[in-house]
């Protein structure tokens, strides 16, 4: 299958720009950062996957750059934008390989927002329009980054409240807390391996087979991080209609009788699904079973379903009065909700559980969309933005300062204000700071060069990625 033509992997509007930069121009160097957004920090990873599928070896061939040539005269409509020599020269002198220096931070590795985490540079000055040529490809990391940082800061949340209402022996199972329902609710395959990728690194628990097989194929993953259990649907459920549900629930229960299993039970009544089927008629099969069944709602208010349905399995199972003196469900009876899922309901309802005695360790949680889709460049207002530039043999720091103008009319310097220079990130006593290249020599430099003329530099396992990510 043809690979995508990298040439034509850019907004239209950069195929003018060698034109455009100064005359003397000679070098162009960008940074990656996240500016702000929805949370302090962000989690970077995804940069080894553009450029293994897109960047390396020869990133294009002759075919592609005649495809490009007359492709882009009909866009423009004329044919002094695209200059095909651009691109020829780098066919014919490095092969197709990319004359640029990539550097960045280790991934896995979850960094304050304000800081550079990536930085790019060409290394042929007949190049100096090719650095910034790649951001259009290169500025997609923001998925991959944005899906691991919020997976990551929904862990936090779960951590939070297993720590104040579970007791120590229930936090191995917090990794299959979060599961990825979101295969089905993203745009494409591409997002789906990605997207489910960068889930793995805080939860074990998905049905995301994308995300794992990503996961193996760019990042050596020694083993299928992404783990699910047998679990129903609505179309098993209904299948004998609503005087046939309780059937369907006992074949459910024997087609697995040992094991984890899931079951959807809000066909036609959870409440009654909960008390009168699971609770009573087939209550000692569940308690004699070697596995839990976990039951799951699918629809109305996931803090007042959740609640009742507690209620109701406290009433017809029991319960045990943990050490922080939280109950717990039989080790056979779990709940998972998958219905409504996002990262502030996820805080609210295990607020509520709390707040009515219930441990957190009788809940597990499946997002979906609001995982995998519901996000985009601004969640962690991502933007890569030139900083330093070399013009006829001199380097000059490159900056934007946009002024700007509230709703009551007063002037004041944009939050897109970029950063001169070229720039180091480094570990100090108080965390992550972005400084000049030149500045305190006695700190590492935190950016690492992993890719260079067309060379993956360093090529990380996704063992140690998650290893990063757990032991900032």
């Amino acid at each position: 299958m043809k690979k995508e033509n990298l040439i034509l992997l850019a907004d239209a509007y950069k195929y003018a720009h060698h034109k455009f930069y100064y005359p003397g121009t000679t070098h162009i160097y960008s940074y990656l950062e996240s500016r702000g957004g929805m949370f302090n920090e962000t989690v970077f990873f995804g940069l080894q996957y553009f450029l293994k599928e897109y960047l390396q070896g020869p990133a294009f061939n002759q075919v592609d750059l005649d495809e490009a040539d007359e492709f882009l005269k009909q866009v423009f409509g004329r044919d002094d934008v695209f200059d095909c020599s651009k691109f020829q020269y780098i066919l014919d002198k490095y092969n197709g390989h990319l004359p640029v220096r990539i550097k960045a931070v280790a991934e896995g590795s979850s960094v304050p927002i304000g800081n550079v985490l990536m930085t790019i540079e060409n290394t042929d000055p007949e190049c100096y329009w090719l650095t910034n040529f790649l951001e259009t490809l290169l500025m997609q990391v923001w998925y991959p980054c944005t899906v691991a940082t919020l997976s990551h800061e929904v862990k936090k949340t779960v951590t939070q409240y297993y720590e104040e209402t579970a007791t120590p022996e229930a936090f191995g199972g917090i990794g299959f807390v979060l599961n990825d329902f979101g295969f089905r609710g993203v745009s494409s395959v591409e997002s789906a391996k990605i997207g489910g990728a960068a889930h793995l690194l805080s939860f074990a628990g998905s049905d995301n087979l994308a995300g794992s097989g990503m996961a193996i194929t760019y990042y050596h993953a020694e083993k299928v991080y992404g783990l699910s259990i047998p679990a129903t649907e609505h179309s098993i459920c209904t299948l004998l209609g609503q005087e046939g549900e309780l059937e369907v629930f006992k074949h459910v229960l024997r087609s697995f009788p040992t094991g984890v299993i899931a079951c959807v039970s809000d066909s036609y009544n959870i409440f009654r699904a909960c008390s009168e089927y699971w609770g009573e008629d087939l209550k000692q099969e569940i308690l004699k079973r070697d596995g839990t069944l976990v039951i799951r709602p699918d629809s109305g208010d996931p803090v007042m379903t959740l609640l009742e349905i507690f209620n109701i399995l406290f009433d017809k199972f029991g319960f045990v009065t943990n050490a922080r003196g939280y109950k717990v469900l039989p080790p056979q009876v779990r709940v998972i909700q998958g219905d409504g899922v996002n990262y502030t309901e996820i805080g609210v309802i295990y607020k509520a559980l709390k707040e009515n005695g219930i441990s957190a360790e009788n809940l597990v949680l499946g997002m979906g969309g609001a995982l995998l889709q519901k996000v985009d460049r601004d969640t962690q207002k991502f933007a890569l933005k030139c900083s330093s530039a070399v013009i006829d043999g001199k380097e000059v720091a490159v900056e934007k300062s946009p002024a700007e103008m509230d709703a009551s009319g007063n002037i004041s310097t944009s939050f897109k204000k970029s950063k001169g220079g070229r720039l180091k990130l480094v570990k100090t006593a108080e965390g992550y700071k972005t400084i000049q290249h030149d500045e305190q020599p006695e700190l590492a430099d935190q950016l690492q060069t992993v890719f260079e003329n067309g060379h993956i530099i360093k090529d990380f396992t996704f063992e140690q990625l998650i290893d990063t990510l757990q032991h900032q």
